[in-house]
């Protein structure tokens, strides 16, 4: 258990939003475009978490899978996300109560995605109120994308907080990878996209299956 939290930085994908049908029906929209095969939405559990590149890799054809190719699609998920992605996502139960409980207990709240900066900005501001988050952060062009811990490190010196006094929540590999990169306390949320034991086998020090546990985590 971690000797102190002071702040706990969050992925939001599969974390903080349930957003894995949106993410499908956009992927699944260009694939039915082109002709191409579609998936079902429980296989885009292992497809998305790394950036939209690699969940049009993971979803197109293997067997025509180009670079090219690659980024006409991106461009075309893009399109479609950007017109439907708030249709069905919305937050885990127990999320708010999660944030709430952190903030009354004076721990600062960050927000570490794959998706662009733009993009992650605009979720965060349709489903949490203004002020919710102290930091949120995207991809962006001059930090590498997750599980680069570059952009959790960012944050840490932001925030003047040790890394080892950050409790990172995150629900796939990339974010486990990334909280044991950066140092910091690495918390898997099973409720998300991941089963427990790939949280656990890429370095989580801990794995809720709700958010509630993660109060009773930072409490010891």
């Amino acid at each position: 258990m971690p000797k102190h939290v002071d702040a706990c930085l969050f992925d939001l994908d599969g974390t903080l939003l349930d957003t894995l049908e949106d993410l499908a029906d956009s992927m699944n929209s260009v694939l039915a475009a082109r002709g191409w095969p579609q998936h079902p939405v429980d296989a885009f559990r292992v497809f998305v978490g790394d950036g939209v590149e690699m969940l049009v890799r993971r979803s197109v054809p293997s067997e025509i899978v180009s670079d090219a190719l690659v980024a006409e699609c991106v461009a075309e998920v893009r399109a479609v996300y950007a017109e439907r992605w708030n249709v069905k996502s919305a937050a885990y139960d127990g999320i708010p109560e999660l944030i709430a409980g952190l903030r009354a207990r004076g721990i600062l709240l960050g927000v570490l995605s794959n998706k662009p900066d733009a993009a992650t900005q605009e979720v965060i501001a349709h489903y949490f109120e203004a002020g919710t988050f102290d930091e949120v952060a995207g991809m962006r062009n001059e930090i590498p994308r997750k599980p680069d811990p570059a952009g959790a490190t960012r944050i840490s010196e932001l925030w003047g907080i040790p890394p080892e006094r950050i409790l990172y929540l995150g629900d796939t590999d990339t974010d486990m990878k990334t909280a044991v990169g950066a140092g910091m306390f690495a918390v898997g949320a099973a409720w998300g996209f991941r089963e427990a034991e790939e949280l656990q086998a890429h370095g989580a020090d801990v794995v809720c299956a709700h958010p509630r546990e993660v109060l009773a985590v930072i409490d010891g």
